[in-house]
């Protein structure tokens, strides 16, 4: 296990085993550009190119355990950019799970899609890549166990709402928070704050 992770462990952001177990598999180097290969074990938000970025592992993890995701499910990434989380997101699932990919700008859908051939995730079945607007998600494939946000929405997309399951989660940034969100019923979710977050934004096709 290397420094990045243990740290993360030790501060408490990496709690549940088959999240450090994402973390210990998928290598974020793969997912990085070439000159960034030596910061990509760094606690540091990096670019990706097309101004977006591949965010602070510590923000990931953060994520990652309010989202709770588990084995077999259905999960929506939105703003998947490099391709990292969907690929936590896989190794969580597993062959029996799904994970949507949504990315807004072409050449990262391609990136993303590349990068996590490399774990055989996408030529498995298990994740599959969609050029398409966040806002709106993938309505065609919905409902989902679990949505994850990866930019920062000015309000929670009302279309993202209506594709999560009762009892599903969605972990989304909110200007500068990240919200958890379970839901409820029709249109009741509960929902817990975490402020002190900076995220590129959600771009709305």
């Amino acid at each position: 296990m290397n420094n990045l992770i243990s740290n993360l462990i030790v501060r408490g952001y990496l709690k549940t085993d088959i999240i450090i177990d994402a973390f210990s598999h998928i290598k974020r180097k793969d997912f990085v550009p070439q000159k960034f290969k030596n910061d990509s074990q760094e606690d540091i938000a990096l670019p990706i190119g097309h101004g977006q970025t591949i965010s602070q592992p510590l923000t990931v993890a953060f994520m990652l355990e309010l989202l709770d995701p588990r084995a077999e499910q259905k999960i929506l990434d939105v703003g998947s950019g490099s391709g990292w989380t969907t690929a936590l997101l896989a190794h969580v699932v597993g062959e029996k799970g799904e994970v949507k990919a949504l990315e807004v700008i072409e050449e990262l859908v391609e990136l993303g899609k590349k990068n996590t051939s490399k774990y055989n995730f996408v030529e498995r079945g298990i994740a599959e890549f969609y050029l398409a607007d966040g806002w709106k998600g993938l309505p065609e494939e919905a409902p989902y166990d679990r949505i994850l946000v990866s930019a920062s929405a000015s309000c929670v997309p009302n279309g993202l709402k209506d594709q999560l399951k009762i009892g599903g989660k969605m972990v989304i940034p909110v200007g500068n928070s990240i919200w958890q969100m379970e839901k409820k019923g029709g249109n009741k979710f509960e929902k817990r704050e975490y402020e002190g977050f900076v995220f590129v934004p959600l771009v709305e096709k």
